[in-house]
Parts: structure tokens; C-alpha cells; sequence
């Protein structure tokens, strides 16, 4: 899925505080038992977002500067972790920097129509995270 915009304490959009993260998924073999171990044990809101994909928003309860994320079934059991997404001005410039310094691109850059645009990366010690470029005009 992907991170919906919130404001930065500054009044800025994410896009302008560039490298902070700003939305992040768990994914579960047991959406539902996940639902009730994180629902209980840090207070988060775990409402199911509208549409035909099974993804649910995990509202943590902070102000605007601070990350809400998404659970969702896992598709990799075994080598699927949590993914942190880091807003940066450019999915396109930071997919060139990620290679450059020796990571992979998992997933290139997608859509999220009228939202923005991602890619999902993997570190040079195979970590996976995902870029995230604001774009309302994203199709």
C-alpha cells in the first residue's frame, strides 16, 4: 500500500522534510492475531482500509510527525519483515543512489494513483525499505 500525507511539525509536506520515515507495514501470517497483539499491547487502532485488497491501517495515536502503517498478509513467509517507507523529493534520484552504493531495487518505482509513487529497496546487508515520493498527480 502507501503512506497517506500528514504534515510535518514545521508545516511542511513530507516530501520537503526529506529522509524521514513516514509510514511503515507489518506484514502477518495471522492478520487477525497480529490485529489483537499489536491492538493490545501498544493501544494502536487497527481499522481495515476500503477496497477489495485485505491491507489495514494501524493508526498509532501520534501527532502528524509521527508514522502510522499498514498489517498486511504475508507473501514471502520466512524473508518478509517489517518495511519502513522514507519520504525523499525523488524515487527516481534515490533508486539511483540505492545501486550506486551497492543495494537492490525489489520493486521498482509504482503509483499509488493520486498519492504518489514507490519503490521497494534492499540495503547492502539485505534489509528491505521502501522510498516514497508525495505526488498527487501519481496515476
Amino acid at each position: 500500500m502507501s503512506p497517506p500525507t500528514k504534515t510535518q511539525p514545521s508545516g511542511r509536506t513530507a516530501a520537503e522534510t526529506a529522509a524521514s520515515i513516514v509510514w511503515f507495514e507489518v506484514p502477518a501470517d495471522n492478520v487477525e492475531r497480529a490485529r489483537k497483539f499489536y491492538g493490545e499491547l501498544f493501544g494502536w487502532k487497527i481499522e481495515k482500509f476500503p477496497g477489495p485488497m485485505e491491507y489495514w491501517h494501524i493508526d498509532t495515536g501520534g501527532g502528524d510527525d509521527t508514522p502510522d502503517g499498514g498489517l498486511l498478509k504475508r507473501q514471502n513467509p520466512g524473508q518478509q519483515g517489517i518495511t519502513s517507507y522514507i519520504s525523499v523529493a525523488s524515487v527516481d534520484q534515490f533508486v539511483a543512489k540505492v545501486q550506486k552504493l551497492g543495494g537492490k531495487v525489489c520493486m521498482p518505482k509504482t503509483a499509488v494513483p493520486q498519492m504518489g509513487y514507490f519503490a521497494i529497496c534492499q540495503d547492502t546487508e539485505n534489509n528491505t525499505f521502501a522510498l516514497w515520493e508525495i505526488d498527487k498527480g501519481a496515476s
